[in-house]
């Protein structure tokens, strides 16, 4: 009689042990998809600076991962709980390991990185080449190669990254869906939430266990902070570092044209991605359910079998009734137009999320590293402490559904009105001398690029090229596209210690000196910035807080056999009109703010050096505005529909709650020649738990 006990109780460790492995490399796998996410979004500048693309194409490179998670999307949801998941979820991890590793791939086959700069270390001019000097010749301007120009339209090595990026969205496709189904399969129910996290449980378990922390969850918390520092920090490091001597470089990381190694945290996402997947594949495709403790918890566990069976002919019947549901669903009003409200308020915040850093670079003259730290530093916290605060209001008040939308509604009516704020905190344009000022007259802002107005009196005589991106900050507080335009004959030191006098243009008390690199804007610039992200923290916040009691709409305006077709068609619409189309057409737009594009060696437009910061504000603002605006006229039409209908969750849960109250009076009818005293105390202690 012994025996059985003891391989009972070895067993019970054996599978506790395998649950232990697969949560714990389940949850390093969901911490390092959400760093290689956000290290990809902080990246973005600097991948569009490496390969001279404009920010449309950037655009694109970014929709790619919503794109690879489309391809496998319904694959993952109809046939991935019939495979084995743990070799899938390795699969999985594989592949963004492959992606990853594909994206710094053309770090190491294009050779290293050259920006534009006036005068070359392999060149043979003399030192003062590149100076105004009225006896040049304009042969000493470089000509562009036309194999040069033929081979870099050719090579196209963002292609690498933008198939990278849509392999990584392929590969993280069947780890959340599977490690969650994986997890609740054969994990005690009350064990479930603690795993898997508030977020990922159904809006019952919102409100039963909010108290709890996930640990799968807390990946996805952890994940974005490191993502969001780890770019921070490779941002400071310059692209080409250990093959070039950095105290030969002329630019800082504050300089448009300046590429951090945004290849570095991509490899090592790569290896980290491939090394996280070696435990799924040793790890069974099934598991022992956990021993319960007691009767009662067996009586529940044979209700939720009960719960579980009904769930999978459901399942089975989608594929089944797969029309039937779908024309149930778009003739359900309050379902189409929560979709619609969703769509247009994740393209806000994917308009400011993804053009975040560029938009602070421009706007307050931030290096891009800074401005991604500064954003994980203010904007995840509140995150977090909003979804918790959300959860636990909602179980304390108890709110129903009609409650919940109307909070939801007013608090992110609130935020938008808050975002306005935004449009107080800006700062004018760079000087520049030929495209926002003008020669004459010191700060006169220009509002468009003209070509005619880069040469000036002061510097025709100097024959420069006009292309050239390589500016330099005089003594007055103007920037120019080049020493050369500045009309300086005399340049003193090397790299960024460079200093350039005897400067025609730059009307000064001084020696009409320059220094390398654009006019730094002023101190207000910096208290400005403080007070956006002291309005980001508010508008994060309120966001985390209304995102619960909203998604609950969602869940509860839909029956419940529709209810697994409703919550991936509305993913399916968010992904294929939000997350895709959004930061193309919206990199599309903020080109046309462009005031100098940098050159390629062929000659022709690379990536923008700066942009008119009015028009860029004005869209960067005022098109998530006006996004998040339009949604608030289907949010009111969801209010007055949830006062004229009832909802399908409550007429079937009322219903069920019917059932079981007369089930249990039958069995207590029929049960009650067979109770003791005792046994009868114990269930009613435990009913009235």
């Amino acid at each position: 009689m012994g025996e059985p006990g003891k391989s009972i109780a070895t067993h019970g460790v054996t599978c506790f042990s395998k649950m232990k492995i697969f949560l714990l490399a389940l949850t390093v796998a969901y911490i390092v998809k959400s760093i290689s996410a956000n290290y990809m979004i902080s990246m973005l500048t600097h991948i569009e600076r490496q390969f001279n693309i404009p920010t449309s194409v950037v655009g694109l490179i970014n929709g790619s991962f919503e794109t690879g998670n489309l391809l496998l999307i319904v694959f993952v949801s109809y046939f991935g709980t019939k495979l084995h998941r743990p070799i899938m979820i390795g699969a999985g991890c594989v592949l963004m390991g492959l992606g990853c590793f594909l994206i710094s791939l053309p770090h190491f086959l294009m050779g290293r990185y050259e920006y534009e700069k006036m005068i070359s270390p392999s060149s043979n001019l003399s030192s003062n080449s590149f100076l105004c000097l009225g006896n040049r010749s304009q042969n000493l301007a470089p000509t562009p190669d036309p194999e040069d120009c033929e081979k870099e339209i050719k090579s196209l090595m963002w292609i690498y990254v933008l198939v990278g990026n849509l392999i990584r969205g392929i590969g993280e496709t069947p780890i959340m869906p599977l490690g969650i189904s994986y997890i609740e399969d054969f994990v005690k129910s009350e064990n479930s939430p603690l795993y898997i996290g508030m977020a990922q449980k159904s809006w019952k378990m919102l409100l039963v266990e909010s108290k709890k922390p996930g640990i799968l969850e807390a990946g996805n918390i952890v994940g974005p902070f490191f993502g969001l520092l780890f770019a921070s920090f490779c941002a400071n490091i310059y692209v080409d570092i250990g093959s070039v001597n950095t105290d030969d470089l002329t630019i800082t990381p504050t300089d448009t044209r300046w590429v951090g190694a945004w290849w570095l945290g991509f490899l090592i996402c790569a290896g980290v991605n491939v090394l996280i997947s070696i435990p799924f594949f040793f790890l069974p495709n099934t598991l022992p359910k956990e021993e319960l403790e007691d009767n009662a918890d067996v009586t529940n566990s044979n209700k939720e079998e009960k719960h579980q069976g009904k769930a999978k002919k459901e399942k089975r019947g989608i594929t089944k009734d797969f029309l039937p549901f779908m024309k149930s669903l778009f003739c359900n009003p309050i379902y189409v137009l929560f979709v619609l409200v969703s769509v247009l308020q994740i393209s806000s915040y994917a308009i400011v999320f993804v053009f975040m850093p560029k938009y602070l670079e421009q706007q307050f003259g931030k290096s891009t590293a800074e401005i991604v730290f500064l954003m994980g530093i203010y904007n995840l916290p509140p995150i977090v402490f909003g979804y918790l605060i959300g959860g636990f209001v909602m179980k304390k008040f108890k709110f129903t559904v009609k409650k919940a939308a109307y909070v939801a509604f007013c608090l992110s009516l609130t935020e938008w009105v808050l975002f306005f704020l935004n449009f107080l905190w800006t700062c004018d344009n760079f000087p520049v001398a030929g495209l926002t000022t003008s020669y004459e007259h010191e700060r006169i802002q220009q509002p468009i690029y003209v070509e005619n107005k880069i040469l000036a009196n002061c510097n025709t005589r100097c024959n420069c090229l006009t292309n050239t991106w390589d500016p330099v900050c005089g003594d007055n507080g103007i920037a120019y596209m080049s020493a050369c335009l500045a009309g300086c004959e005399k340049s003193v030191g090397t790299g960024i210690n460079m200093v350039y006098q005897n400067c025609s243009c730059i009307q000064s008390s001084g020696n009409s000196s320059a220094v390398l690199g654009l006019c730094q804007k002023g101190p207000d610039c910096t208290i400005k910035l403080q007070y956006f992200f002291i309005r980001a923290v508010i508008g994060s916040f309120f966001n985390a807080l209304a995102a619960i009691p909203g998604y609950m709409v969602l869940l509860r305006c839909i029956k419940s056999e529709e209810k697994s077709l409703g919550v991936g068609l509305h993913a399916f619409f968010i992904k294929a009109f939000a997350g895709i189309p959004v930061p193309i057409y919206f990199g599309a737009l903020v080109d046309r703010t462009c005031l100098h594009w940098g050159t390629r060696k062929c000659g022709k437009a690379g990536a923008c050096r700066i942009h008119d910061t009015n028009n860029f504000r004005n869209i960067f603002l005022g098109l998530p505005a006006a996004l998040r605006g339009s949604s608030f006229l289907p949010a009111i039409c969801i209010l007055i529909l949830l006062r004229k209908f009832q909802l399908p969750e409550e007429t079937e849960s009322s219903e069920t709650e019917l059932a079981e109250m007369k089930l249990t009076e039958k069995e207590s009818e029929c049960m009650d020649v067979h109770r003791s005293p005792e046994s009868e105390n114990d269930r009613e202690l435990k009913t009235r738990l």
